[in-house]
């Protein structure tokens, strides 16, 4: 499969560029910049074309060599060129978010799903089988009759000069960090999900907000309490509390290919110890299991599948989160009020950087 990259972006050379390369199945064919002097260079060391200048990613969207394109521009642009590149005749795997609106996000699966197009978002965690495990889990009873997912996304502060600080390109805590615990509770959680409550908090002298935390629940009244924030100590991880026991998942969205998952289950009898029960997981590489997921998509028998639902209710979360904080506060995020102790008391750790 022939893909395009429109934009060189640090995370496309860390993650997906190198996943391309090493896949048989896959290789890049061109990629654009604005920059003349980054798309030769990236060009030469992947080994493919270079389009650049103002009409570079309208020029690479032509190409007739490219059946997939991955963007992996700032969030405030993925929605015009993901649009161009469905519109284009192109498959598009786009870096999250999707869009940075509810509106433009179903405006672009249904124009996938007319063009018989695969539209998908670069969510890696959920193609880790690690989380296959916990639901399996679930499923078999080990917690009982679920109750509440605790899930945390929180890193160290940027350099100042990162786009993520800035407003016009898309950045700030909830699109960047915070989609992350919110498809957390949409995978573990039985839908449909709401908002009860939210706040994002905004430093003095940010144009967007550092972080925050929101309140989600289902019907059955399963509760989800989600936090994230970009000026934090690491977290990353999540706990799934039931009526029998809990789960804890640490380096639960970016865990590097090497590394094994040290699950741990908790027993309200008592019977897994003070410590839990560690499920220790093979390692797996969630980028080449996206990849992977990707290719067989565009290669499906009979068409290529309707876009993930999970993507309209994502960016609706995502939106209502936003409509809810309404005005950022300044100063620390105050955090949701108190919710009735889980069955298990389970230690929490700050996680180290990656």
């Amino acid at each position: 499969m022939r893909f395009g990259v429109l934009g060189c972006a640090d995370v496309a050379r860390r993650r997906l560029l190198p996943a391309l390369r090493a896949d048989p199945g896959t290789r890049i064919t061109a990629l654009a910049s604005r920059s003349r002097e980054t798309a030769e260079a990236w060009a030469r060391e992947y080994g493919c074309a270079a389009e650049y200048g103002a009409s570079g990613y309208a020029a690479l969207l032509a190409r007739t060599d490219v059946d997939a394109v991955y963007v992996p521009l700032p969030a405030a642009l993925h929605g015009r060129w993901a649009e161009a590149a469905l519109r284009s005749g192109k498959h598009v795997l786009c870096e999250k978010p999707l869009t940075t609106d509810g509106r433009s996000t179903a405006a672009l699966v249904e124009l996938a799903a007319a063009r018989g197009l695969v539209l998908a978002e670069n969510v890696m965690f959920v193609h880790h089988p690690q989380h296959e495990v916990v639901r399996g889990l679930v499923a078999d009873g080990a917690i009982g009759e679920p109750r509440l997912l605790n899930a945390a996304f929180e890193i160290p502060a940027l350099p100042e000069e990162d786009i993520r600080h800035r407003r016009e390109l898309g950045g700030g805590a909830l699109f960047d960090v915070g989609l992350y615990p919110v498809r957390a509770a949409l995978h573990l959680v039985p839908g449909p999900l709401s908002v009860v409550d939210a706040e994002l908090t905004e430093r003095p002298g940010r144009e967007v907000e550092t972080g925050g935390w929101a309140l989600l629940r289902n019907p059955a009244g399963v509760t989800a309490r989600l936090a994230f924030g970009l000026e934090h100590p690491y977290r990353c991880r999540y706990e799934l509390h039931g009526s029998e026991g809990s789960i804890v998942v640490d380096r639960a969205f970016t865990p590097p290919a090497d590394h094994r998952p040290r699950l741990r289950l908790y027993r309200a009898d008592g019977s897994t110890g003070p410590r839990g029960r560690v499920l220790e997981l093979p390692a797996h590489d969630q980028v080449a299991h996206t990849l992977a997921a990707f290719t067989a998509a565009v290669r499906a028998e009979g068409g290529a599948p309707a876009p993930d639902r999970v993507l309209l209710e994502e960016a609706a979360l995502l939106e209502d989160i936003r409509r809810r904080a309404a005005r950022p506060s300044y100063g620390h995020a105050a955090a949701p009020a108190p919710l009735p102790a889980a069955s298990v008391s389970v230690p929490v750790s700050a996680g180290s950087p990656e």
